[in-house]
């Protein structure tokens, strides 16, 4: 019930964000697969992937740190994580750094069904951590970090790596997909 009204608070600061509902493209997309304008515009694309660990880590963390709060509450602490990064994802500042230190050169931030999709990622992903053991969550993380750099090179590692400290040499193999 918290994790939910967190996320409705989000979506409500996004608009008042003044972020386009769906995509400006006109229609949404269950998923969109594309590297292209249409990229964390929809319900889905290779990024979820990406929203999806967030949600294993972020089940480890709450395990570690709250491990006496119930799971409602660990959860509810997720979706506020996630849903911090989706608002700072979104701002000037965090699109300006994708634009100058990513390849995401067009990138103009989420739309808000895909923000919305990011959190019912992470959620999916902290639910899936929270029943599995430990070894299933972590090999299926590695096994999405390989999918999303075999098929887009990029993944969350890379994400973070190129968000705080650009590599040239990356960027320039990414480039040239």
């Amino acid at each position: 019930m918290l994790a939910g009204l967190i996320a409705l608070i989000a979506c409500a600061v996004l608009f008042a964000m003044q972020r386009p509902p769906i995509c400006t493209c006109g229609y949404v997309q269950l998923w969109h697969g594309a590297l292209d304008s249409g990229n964390s515009q929809h319900l889905a694309d290779w990024y979820s992937l990406s929203h999806i660990i967030h949600g294993f880590i972020f089940y480890a963390a709450a395990w570690w740190l709250l491990r006496r709060q119930p799971m409602g509450m660990r959860l509810a602490a997720a979706v506020a994580v996630e849903a911090a990064w989706e608002l700072l994802e979104n701002s000037p500042i965090i699109i300006d750094r994708y634009r100058t230190a990513t390849i995401a050169l067009g990138y103009s931030g989420d739309s808000i069904v895909n923000s919305m999709s990011d959190i019912g990622m992470m959620a999916a992903g902290f639910l899936f951590a929270a029943r599995a053991p430990a070894w299933m969550t972590i090999a299926l993380a590695v096994t999405l970090e390989l999918i999303a750099l075999a098929v887009i090179r990029d993944n969350l590692t890379l994400n973070v790596l190129m968000l705080t400290w650009p590599v040239e040499a990356i960027r320039d193999w990414q480039a040239a997909l």
